[in-house]
């Protein structure tokens, strides 16, 4: 009935016939005209001089980033041709060292050009480095768009790819915003994979750092290296390593967190099973105890596998300063953590079940402060948390000249109008507050975040249940983490399983000269970190010279 009111009798069973059961939305629309085919590309370039500039043209869409510089070379003037991405490379040296070295080739080439007319280029003309021979255009076109230069000759069926032309706009190094420390390098990782690589390397100067390189993304083609010390790393792991990223088919990596995300051992956990730094100091020291650094193109973070959870805890400073400032600090952090986590859901707790266990004149002030707030504590809780919630993000995605302003002040006057109102307490307003501060006290932003989100679990735990809801959250929360591996490496090491040689670098962080073994993840043919007699000990003799007393000596002799 309904295709006969919009199309008639005739139209509906004409339209069955043609097109089959179209829809009458579509009718009178006309077909968008196809297409043109695009020819796919070649697997081999020819020695066409003008043929492989049109494919070029034609894959790139004539873009106009890509030049094509022509020319002529050799003493018989052969047509050539020099193509480059414009950003991707370096001009002057692009100027200096190749266009220059071939426009002033005199060689004695034949009419007719040859292959070895290649390698005439490749050993004496161009002064350049990393200039191999290739033609695939898969492999040409790659070494492209990495910043390479190629070099097309009329009449040969090759190319050269001159891979030290690369160059363009990079961030130089500087100070890591992220991981600020008191005492250590102020260098840290920047975009270019490449200059990250040889950060580390000034660190470690040993012929067993090696690395393996990659390209993951169908799109972005991105370089992914993975670096590790042969000697100190399990090969098992590395192997597991190997296997993983090799798996990953993906159109496009754009920063290390998509290779986070696609690795880890328990994606549902809201704990974090990869560790990620700026700071080549601490790529150095973690690869010295036998993990695996992954590096990313375009990214200042670098990833480390295999971690443990208190690793999220350690700062480069507790390998810098004294062993018990570091473990004073280690076990501070420890705290942070535990009042982070259950600070708003332990006031929860005592304010709706257990006064009994709130000391009686501090209870009376908590009941007199208490009596016009017209919501309960959980929903007090949630109002403040999800408050500073807001002011963080906000200062966050703001610039930063007012970003911070923006969130203190508002902070100030939303919490002093709230208790003002009587919509919140003043303790409240106090409990919340200490927790977002011991967040951002937590050293590792990935675990300070997950944090962030289990709040609000234990204050739903203690308003429904009290300490008990509390105990039964924390006694989940500890079967989750024992649970956990990092590829293959428990996640609660060494406390599950215990390991009692690992607890000198665990919570407690003991003094260098005692820590003489590496961790049982490193090579177990390799744990020994430094030799016997380490311990620092004064000199034999405690005699107290004294000038005058040995000029007074050698008198009376």
């Amino acid at each position: 009935m309904y295709k006969n009111h919009f199309l008639g009798k005739s139209e509906g069973k004409k339209s069955r016939k043609v097109g089959g059961a179209m829809s009458p939305f579509f009718k009178g629309k006309k077909k968008a005209a196809p297409t043109q085919p695009v020819d796919p590309m070649p697997g081999s370039i020819t020695s066409n001089l003008q043929k492989n500039l049109d494919v070029i043209k034609q894959t790139f869409g004539n873009s106009p980033d890509i030049i094509i510089r022509p020319l002529k070379t050799g003493f018989a003037k052969v047509d050539a041709a020099v193509i480059y991405v414009q950003g991707l490379v370096d001009s002057q040296l692009l100027n200096d060292f190749l266009l220059e070295s071939l426009m002033k080739n005199d060689f004695p080439y034949d009419n007719q050009p040859s292959p070895e007319m290649l390698d005439n280029l490749s050993d004496v003309v161009i002064a350049l480095g990393g200039v191999t021979k290739e033609k695939e255009w898969s492999k040409l076109l790659e070494s492209l768009l990495g910043g390479a230069t190629l070099i097309f000759i009329d009449g040969i069926g090759e190319a050269l790819a001159v891979a030290s032309t690369q160059g363009g706009e990079t961030r130089s190094i500087s100070e890591p915003s992220t991981q600020s420390v008191i005492r250590g390098s102020r260098e840290g990782f920047t975009e270019n994979i490449a200059t990250n690589i040889s950060m580390v390397r000034r660190i470690i100067k040993s012929p067993d750092l090696w690395i393996e390189s990659m390209k993951i993304g169908t799109q972005t083609h991105t370089d992914v290296s993975i670096m590790y010390m042969n000697n100190l790393a399990e090969s098992d792991v590395v192997e597991e390593v190997r296997k993983r990223l090799k798996k990953i088919n993906i159109d496009s990596v754009l920063e290390s967190g998509y290779i986070e995300q696609l690795i880890e051992d328990q994606p549902a956990s809201p704990f974090p099973q990869v560790y990620f730094t700026e700071r080549p100091d601490v790529i150095a020291g973690n690869l010295l105890e036998g993990r695996i650094a992954i590096f990313v193109n375009g990214t200042p973070f670098v990833l480390l596998v295999p971690v443990v959870f208190l690793q999220f805890f350690q700062t480069p400073d507790d390998y810098y300063f004294r062993f018990d400032i570091a473990t004073a600090t280690r076990f501070l952090r420890i705290i942070i953590f535990f009042i982070s986590l259950v600070g708003p859901a332990i006031y929860i707790a005592a304010a709706s079940f257990h006064q009994e266990m709130i000391p009686t004149q501090l209870m009376l002030i908590l009941a007199s402060q208490r009596e016009t707030v017209p919501f309960p504590a959980i929903f007090e809780a949630l109002i403040m948390e999800l408050t500073f919630e807001i002011l963080r993000e906000a200062g966050l995605r703001m610039p930063k000249a007012i970003g911070s302003t923006v969130s203190i002040v508002g902070g100030l006057v939303i919490g002093q109008s709230a208790v003002q109102a009587g919509i919140v307490s003043p303790p409240m307003v106090i409990v919340v507050a200490i927790t977002a501060i011991a967040s951002f006290a937590t050293p590792s932003f990935s675990v300070a975040i997950s944090v962030r989100l289990l709040r609000f679990a234990f204050m739903g735990l203690a308003a429904a249940f009290g300490f008990f809801g509390i105990i039964i959250g924390l006694i989940m929360l500890t079967v989750h983490l024992c649970s956990l591996r990092s590829f293959g490496v428990p996640y609660m090491a060494p406390f599950a399983p215990y390991r009692s040689a690992e607890f000198g670098d665990a919570v407690v962080r003991a003094p260098w000269w005692a820590t003489k073994k590496r961790p049982a993840l490193s090579n177990p043919e390799n744990m020994e970190r430094e030799g016997e007699a380490q311990m620092p000990a004064p000199p034999q003799s405690r005699v107290i010279k004294n000038k005058s007393t040995e000029k007074g000596n050698e008198d009376e002799s």
